[in-house]
C-alpha cells in the first residue's frame, strides 16, 4: 500500500495522539513501513531527534511506535508557548523566529508549502504516513490559513476520521455538531468518525451510533474502551498534570507547576514505580512539608518562571526543603532556577532581563539565541551509572559548581552539577530518571532499603502494544487502512 490517514478530533485532548500512536503500532506489526506526521503543534513537550532538530515529544512516542527514529519530517511545524500570547516558531526542527499569536495567525498560510514538502517525503519513503491533526476543525475562526487540520487534509488529499471522546460527556452533540458548521468542502474530507475512551456497556449505545451515522452520514469505524494502559504513556499536554497524579506511596516526590512547564514527562518512570508518589503541585499550594524530594522541571520561560517561583513562594519552600534534608534535583530549566542568577538580556528564552535564582547552586547561566538540541548518554561520576536522555535548551551555566558535575556525558563533555552529598542535583539532561540504575539509586537514597524491579523501557513497549491490541480490537482496522490514498 501507499498513503496516508489523518486522524483529526472534535476538540482537543480526545485522544488523538495516542490513536496515531497505536495505528503507527498496529502496521509496523503488519509488516507496513509506517509513518507519524503531525503538520503543526503547540506544546512545550519536545523530543531531540538523532539527525538534528526537535520535535513534539508526541511525535517522538509515534515512531517509537512505529519503529523509527524521530525525525523533523515528523512534524515540522512546532509551537512552543513562551507567553500567554507568545510562541516560538519551531521550523523543521529549528527556531525560526518568536511571534505574537494575531501575528503567526495571519502567516502561518505561508509555511503549509514546508509541511507538504515535510509529508511528501515521508510519503516518498514509506507505505503508510498517519497524521494527527490539531485542536479541532470545528474551530471555524480559525480555518483561514490553516495548516494543521482542514486546511492541510485538503492541500494534500488525505481522507479525514473524526475523533471524539465520549468521557467527557455531550459526543453525539460534538461530532454532529463538527459536520454542522464546518464547510462542506471540508465535511467532505471526512470519511467517518470514532468514539474514544468509552466505559461501560457498549450496548447501551448502539442507539447513539445509529443516530449518528443517520445524522452525519459517515460510518463509524468503533469504539475504543477506556484502556488504562494510556497512562503509562507520556502525555503531551500540561491541561492534564492534574489527571496524572501517581497514588499515594511511600517516598513523596513534590513537582512544582511551573507556567511554562516543559518535559514533564521526564517524571513518568518516577510515577510508574510501585510505592513512588509524584505530586504535581499547582499554583496557590504550598509544596508538602514532608516531601522527601522536590524535582524542578524544564520550562520555556526561565525567567518568567522565577517569578512565579517567588510570587507562589515555592522559592522558600524549596529551600525549607532543602535545609530539612530533602533531596533537591533540577533538569534543564530547572537546574538553571536552583543557580544565583540567570541572564537574559535579548529575551532568547522569553522574558528579556535578569534575575536572582534560588542560590543552591554556585552558577550564573546566561541565555543566548544558539539552542542546544541533542541526544545524549553518559555516566554519572559519583556512582558510574549508565544514563541517557537528550538535551533542548538555550544558555550555558558556568560557576564553581560545577567543577563537580553530575555525569560525563560520551563526547567527554561534563554535565550539570552535584552537591551535599548527593542530596542537590542539576542537570541538562531530560529522560534521567528513564535509566533504571541511576532511578533505583536515587530513590534508595531518599528511603534506605529501597529496591526496585522496575524496566522502564521495556513497561513503554509494553504498554503501546496493549495500547495497539485494543485499539485493533476495537476498530474496523482493515476499513481504516483501505482508505489510504
Amino acid at each position: 500500500m501507499s498513503g496516508a490517514l489523518m486522524l483529526q478530533g472534535t476538540g482537543s485532548d480526545v485522544g488523538k495522539s495516542l490513536l496515531v500512536a497505536a495505528l503507527c503500532r498496529i502496521a509496523r506489526k503488519r509488516g507496513i513501513r509506517v509513518a507519524p506526521f503531525k503538520p503543526q503543534n503547540m506544546s512545550n513537550n519536545a523530543a531531540a531527534c538523532p539527525g538534528g532538530g526537535e520535535i513534539g515529544r508526541a511525535q517522538a512516542l509515534q515512531a517509537r511506535a512505529a519503529g523509527l527514529d524521530p525525525t523533523t519530517d515528523m512534524n515540522p511545524v512546532l509551537l512552543k508557548p513562551e507567553t500567554d500570547r507568545c510562541a516560538q516558531i519551531i521550523l523543521n526542527g529549528f527556531a525560526l523566529r518568536r511571534a505574537e499569536a494575531a501575528r503567526y495567525m495571519a502567516e502561518r498560510g505561508s509555511l503549509l508549502p514546508h509541511v507538504l514538502d515535510a509529508f511528501e517525503r515521508l510519503r516518498e519513503t514509506y507505505d503508510l504516513v498517519i497524521v494527527e491533526g490539531a485542536g479541532s476543525p470545528s474551530e471555524v475562526n480559525l480555518r483561514r490559513g490553516d495548516i494543521a487540520n482542514m486546511g492541510f487534509a485538503r492541500a494534500a488529499d488525505v481522507p479525514v476520521v473524526l475523533v471524539g471522546d465520549i468521557d467527557r460527556g455531550g459526543v453525539i452533540a460534538s461530532i454532529v455538531g463538527t459536520k454542522a458548521v464546518i464547510a462542506p468542502e471540508d465535511a467532505a474530507m471526512i470519511a467517518g468518525f470514532a468514539i474514544n475512551r468509552f466505559r461501560g456497556d457498549m450496548a447501551l449505545f448502539s442507539d447513539g451510533i445509529d443516530f449518528l451515522e443517520r445524522k452525519t452520514g459517515w460510518p463509524c469505524f468503533g469504539v475504543v474502551p477506556w484502556l488504562s494502559c494510556a497512562a503509562r504513556l507520556p502525555a503531551e499536554d500540561a491541561v492534564v498534570l492534574d489527571l496524572r497524579q501517581s497514588a499515594s506511596g511511600d517516598i513523596l516526590v513534590a513537582v512544582p507547576m511551573l507556567s511554562r512547564i516543559s518535559n514533564f514527562d521526564d517524571l513518568d518512570p518516577l510515577r510508574a514505580e510501585n510505592k513512588v508518589e509524584v505530586r504535581f503541585i499547582p499554583p496557590g499550594q504550598a509544596l508538602p512539608r514532608d516531601a522527601d524530594a522536590v524535582v524542578v522541571t524544564g520550562t520555556k520561560s526561565t525567567i518568567a518562571d522565577l517569578a512565579m517561583l517567588r510570587a507562589e513562594g515555592w522559592d522558600h519552600d524549596v529551600i525549607a526543603a532543602y535545609r530539612s534534608g530533602a533531596h533537591i534535583i533540577g533538569l534543564c530549566g530547572g537546574f538553571q532556577l536552583l543557580g544565583t542568577r540567570v541572564e537574559d538580556l535579548d529575551g532568547a528564552d522569553g522574558a528579556r532581563g535578569s534575575a536572582e535564582g534560588l542560590g543552591l547552586f554556585d552558577m550564573v547561566t546566561t541565555m543566548s539565541g544558539e539552542k542546544c538540541v541533542r541526544p545524549a548518554r553518559g555516566t554519572t561520576l559519583a556512582h558510574g551509572d549508565s544514563v541517557r536522555g537528550y538535551e533542548i535548551h538555550t544558555g550555558r551555566s558556568h560557576g564553581r559548581a560545577l567543577a563537580k558535575p553530575f555525569c560525563r556525558l560520551d563526547s567527554g563533555e561534563p554535565d550539570g552539577a552535584i552537591g551535599a552529598g548527593g542530596r542537590l542535583i542539576g542537570t541538562y539532561l531530560h529522560g534521567v530518571f528513564a535509566s533504571d540504575a541511576f532511578r533505583t539509586r536515587w530513590l534508595g537514597s531518599l528511603r534506605k532499603g529501597w529496591t526496585s524491579t522496575l524496566d522502564y523501557e521495556h513497561g513503554v513497549e509494553r504498554a503501546l502494544d496493549e495500547l495497539a491490541d485494543g485499539v485493533e480490537e476495537a476498530l474496523d482496522i482493515d476499513a481504516l487502512f483501505a482508505l489510504a490514498r
